[in-house]
């Protein structure tokens, strides 16, 4: 019996899922239903008699009728009573789309009850009070459903709909609460099916949620508890079940990079690729591009063509290119595609490609495939007659290669996921496999969804092809406080290396010694150049100016410690002004400190720009629910205001505008915050400086495009950011942007420096002398920084 049964509504969902437990070891098998009626609990559907430790059923059924969906699943989950020893999840869309209350509702109709945590914060998809939303928008304000025949949902109320039973709520206060598990066991003992809907904005949120089950065991009241959720708490629910516990490890015959042993290939000829986009998204234009732009042969099929039929020239043209190895990549070319065909257009799709792969030559080999689009991928596999397939890896979030049991490679990723690289680092993955590594047997290192890029290459592909990860400099702050502490607690984290190569400019002993008081085991290496790093996980790099005492004190405030954070911050920015580095990410340093060795700064923002030689910078803080740029920081209330100028006003906003552009938003709504209350309540208050100093800028900036309102009074402007109407909120002073960003989510936020040459980031908070050296700090801003600086820093070929 497996450990784990989950039911996804579509294979691209599936194979997420699935690629979620699989890193962690997990034996896993997703089955295409209805293979999973004719194989019971067993994974066993090709005589094999292994059983998976995970079991992911695709039921097909996102875009069946409401009746059916519900049949699937009651099929899926039927027999699974509560003495059983499975662990229930179903796994839904992050954006909603589906039979979601209908699947719920047959759920809580087989006597379960049903937990819905949908948040996926990876991909920044919340919950909050029970509404849904996609980068801080409403997601029933957004286009995220415009390729769906209804609208997007304003509440998870009205997904779920009336046939999911008793309904209940958690917000996120509950949800962050110490007794959530006794706070569910309450809610789920009310003597009939449940469903409760629990608020998300952060990966800590679903651990939350996940250790709360655990405590439970899954069950409550007498029923077994069925978590329905994203890949976002699937990697959580694995992560937490694979800790200590023994299973069925798919990597356990890995061969190791210096064996003796010659890697197995795949059988057979070498296979060509053929990759089709069935996806409408924005996201899948951009990444078929990359493909394209990365040698495959595009060709476009038309709505019409593959109904009528008529695309015969086309169609030989893809069967010359396959069999002479040459790689092929296939869409429909489409203005637009009513919802209501959508379907159609699928089918005839996998019917092209499967005619297209018939070649009539014996013996010819099976191309490798790389399917966009949950639909997509299950028409095409089906009509091919696949049943069983076996993840692999993972080359980004939900971007997945699988093993089929036909013996071919499969790509699979949803329409809207991933970067522009994301198709063609499957690309790149599948054609390392296919010539390289043994089918089934090579394993990537555990990904952490929290970082959606994909701009570095994983490190299976930087193993053979250039690597693109940043360097960053890390500095480690002030060797009283908690910075070495935080910096360890980054450097260890399970995405540090994948997603960049950071050195740490600091201390060796100190560092060594917040390790010992977090409790965590590092080898914290001194190098004396960048060029001498080696990048592994549980590898710390340091470059060690030797400025500290052994006997210095946790938690004093010291001329000698602040006079070495200077120090540290000079030498990151001489790496980055050469372009040894390609990015900053600091630990806190402490003002006081730093004035008593004579180093007269505000902070570190005026720091870096003395020693980069720029005369202005801003400091942008960001969090989960909101981002706010200053147009002044580290000066007095009175001297602030003096300050303020049109000017000044103008070039923060822009600033401001290409920092959220090179995020990936294109046309961010940024509001203005005024100075006075209520914006100067039409002159009762102040004396005209929002007139004076900030309306000639707003409308200069939207003369030239850029969509900026205000001013606005800042009560409502962060309102109104907290909710998601706003990207970027204009504070004009430090305490105007910082109070509120601190209330909303300083455990995860990020002060970052726009308007250097290199980009910079920095924990959200301080020194924290009270706690410093306790092991008790929380490292989850450091750990965030770190992920924005690799995400925001160019890649260092990028600059050659």
């Amino acid at each position: 019996m497996a450990a784990v049964l989950i039911q996804a509504d579509d294979f691209s969902g599936a194979a997420e899922v699935a690629q979620c437990f699989a890193q962690y070891g997990f034996g896993t098998r997703i089955l295409l239903e209805p293979s999973f009626a004719d194989a019971g609990t067993s994974s066993d559907t090709s005589g094999d008699s292994e059983i998976s430790d995970v079991v992911v059923v695709d039921t097909h059924s996102r875009a069946s009728s409401p009746e059916d969906a519900a049949a699937a699943v009651a099929r899926a989950f039927a027999g699974q009573d509560v003495a059983g020893e499975r662990v229930l999840f179903k796994k839904i869309d992050s954006l909603w789309r589906g039979n979601v209350g209908a699947e719920v509702g047959a759920l809580t109709g087989l006597g379960f009850h049903v937990l819905v945590a949908g948040a996926l914060p990876q991909l920044r998809r919340t919950v909050v009070d029970g509404r849904p939303y996609a980068d801080a928008v409403p997601l029933a304000e957004t286009t995220l459903w415009q390729a769906e025949a209804s609208t997007p949902p304003a509440h998870v109320a009205e997904v779920l709909g009336t046939s999911a039973g008793e309904l209940g709520k958690l917000d996120l206060a509950a949800v962050r609460s110490s007794d959530l598990a006794a706070s569910l066991g309450r809610v789920f003992s009310q003597g009939v099916p449940t469903t409760v809907i629990a608020d998300g904005e952060t990966e800590a949120d679903l651990e939350s949620v996940v250790e709360a089950l655990k405590r439970l065991g899954f069950e409550a009241g007498g029923r077994r508890i069925v978590l329905v959720g994203t890949g976002g708490i699937a990697d959580v629910l694995a992560r937490a079940l694979g800790a200590g516990s023994a299973h069925n490890a798919q990597d356990a015959q890995v061969v190791a990079p210096d064996s003796s042993t010659p890697v197995q290939t795949l059988s057979g000829a070498a296979r060509p690729v053929l990759a089709v986009v069935g996806s409408a998204s924005d996201a899948a234009r951009r990444q078929l591009r990359e493909l394209q732009a990365g040698g495959l042969r595009l060709v476009g099929l038309t709505p019409e063509e593959l109904r009528q039929g008529t695309a015969d020239p086309k169609l030989n043209a893809v069967r010359e290119a396959l069999a002479s190895g040459e790689p092929v990549v296939l869409t429909v070319m489409a203005e637009h595609v009513d919802p209501r065909e959508a379907g159609g257009i699928v089918r005839n799709l996998a019917r092209f490609v499967s005619a297209a792969i018939d070649t009539g030559v014996a013996g010819a080999p099976l191309p490798h495939l790389i399917l966009t689009g949950g639909e997509t991928a299950r028409e095409v596999l089906d009509i091919l007659g696949i049943r069983t397939l076996e993840p692999l890896e993972a080359v980004q979030h939900g971007a997945v290669v699988s093993l089929a049991d036909d013996g071919r490679l499969v790509g699979t990723k949803p329409g809207s996921f991933g970067d522009d690289l994301a198709l063609l680092q499957l690309f790149s993955a599948i054609h390392g496999r296919r010539t390289t590594n043994a089918a089934g047997l090579s394993k990537s290192k555990p990904l952490d969804p929290s970082d959606p890029s994909g701009e570095a290459m994983n490190s299976a592909l930087n193993a053979t092809e250039q690597d693109t990860r940043p360097f960053i400099a890390v500095t480690m702050g002030d060797g009283a406080g908690v910075g070495p502490e935080v910096t360890v607690g980054a450097l260890v984290a399970e995405n540090a290396y994948r997603d960049c190569r950071p050195v740490v400019i600091g201390d060796v002993y100190r560092l060594e010694l917040g390790a010992k008081a977090l409790g965590i085991e590092a080898n914290i290496v001194e190098i004396q150049d960048i060029a001498e790093a080696v990048f592994e996980p549980g590898r710390i790099n340091v470059i060690d100016p030797k400025l500290l005492p052994h006997d210095l004190p946790w938690g004093v405030e010291s001329a000698v410690a602040g006079n070495a954070a200077y120090h540290y911050i000079r030498i990151a920015c001489e790496l980055g002004m050469k372009g040894k580095v390609q990015g900053i990410c600091t630990a806190p340093l402490n003002k006081a400190a730093l004035h008593k060795a004579g180093h007269i700064f505000p902070g570190h923002t005026e720091l870096l720009a003395h020693f980069m030689g720029i005369e202005e910078v801003s400091m942008m803080l960001s969090t989960p629910k909101v981002k706010v740029i200053h147009v002044t920081t580290h000066i007095g209330l009175i001297d602030a205001v003096n300050k303020i100028e049109p000017g000044l006003v103008e070039r923060t906003v822009r600033r401001g505008h290409s920092a959220m552009q090179r995020a990936g938003i294109a046309n961010p709504k940024i509001g203005v915050c005024a100075i006075n209350p209520h914006a100067g309540e039409n002159g009762l208050f102040g004396y005209g400086e929002e007139a004076e100093k900030i309306t000639p800028a707003i409308e200069k900036l939207q003369a030239d495009g850029i969509n900026a309102i205000g001013p606005l009074p800042a009560d409502t402007a962060f309102f109104l950011a907290g909710r998601g109407d706003y990207d970027l909120i204009v504070a004009m002073y430090h305490d105007q942007g910082h109070g509120p960003v601190k209330v909303l989510g300083i455990e995860a936020g990020v002060n970052i420096t726009v308007g250097l040459p290199v980009i910079r980031t920095s924990v959200d908070h301080g020194t924290a002398f009270d706690i410093a050296g306790k092991g008790i700090v929380d490292v989850r801003s450091m750990i965030e920084a770190l992920r924005q600086a690799a995400e925001m820093s160019p890649s260092p070929a990028a600059l050659k």
